[in-house]
């Protein structure tokens, strides 16, 4: 929850010419509801996508304060489902990220689904087996058609914001074995590696090069980081 519409438009202005100059990567923002439509608007000349932090999977009815499916449909390209702060905050749940998922999918919408562990659950050796069953629920239903078109975040709760973060060498094997291998089982081979799926947690410009040079590790879902315009520079690093 930051920046006004007039912000959000001012920052994606500033920083579009630069970051629409960098080959060989994708790029996408996810600003509030209320800047979506200022932020594509601005961006329409650029190949940098817009996404939204998060809807409700029902198309229309009386659920005052969401947003569904069909109001994002035609506005931006992306949604964040299954965020660990609507998670932990607004008490979402794996079967609704499944619910949401299928509605995105039929609204032409590319669903970003995130998971991720407790550092509580982390340290007790449970991070495989909590990944991969939020794996499993999320995706639970779809076909291997439908599951190539999505976006996986691995974002560990316990390094969102924090300062912490996983190395490059523990999220690549977190993502091998809980999300990667736990994909190629429930959908094939084919389906799996053409699921991107990002890692999220106190990404830096620092770090980036790292966590993109991990043959898992498809991208980064940046959080605070992607708030200043020392934000091109993390996406350069990601050139690698």
């Amino acid at each position: 929850m930051n920046k006004t519409a007039d912000a959000a438009v001012a920052f994606v202005t500033e920083i579009a010419p630069e970051l629409n100059a960098i080959d060989g990567i994708d790029i996408a923002v996810c600003p509030p509801f209320i800047a979506i439509p200022a932020v594509a608007h601005a961006l329409a000349a650029t190949r940098i996508g817009v996404g939204a932090q998060n809807m409700y999977y029902e198309t229309s009815g009386a659920y005052t304060g969401e947003v569904s499916p069909a109001m994002l449909q035609g506005l931006c390209r992306y949604v964040i489902l299954g965020h660990s702060e609507r998670r932990a905050l607004f008490g979402e749940t794996d079967e609704g990220v499944n619910k949401k998922i299928f509605a995105a999918l039929a609204h032409g919408l590319t669903p970003i689904v995130c998971v991720g562990e407790s550092l509580a659950q982390n340290q007790a050796g449970e991070t495989q087996a909590f990944v991969s069953g939020q794996v499993r629920a999320a995706f639970a239903n779809l076909s291997p058609e439908q599951a190539a078109t999505c976006v996986v975040a691995y974002e560990p709760i316990w390094a969102i914001g924090t300062g912490l973060s996983a190395s490059a060498q523990q999220a690549e094997d977190i993502i091998r074995a809980s999300v990667r291998d736990v994909l190629t089982e429930l959908f094939g081979d084919a389906a799996s590696q053409a699921i991107r799926i990002q890692y999220g947690g106190s990404v830096t410009e620092d770090n980036i090069a790292d966590y993109m040079r991990q043959p898992d590790i498809d991208g980064a879902l940046v959080g605070g980081a992607s708030l200043k315009p020392t934000f091109v520079k993390l996406v350069r690093g990601a050139v690698v």
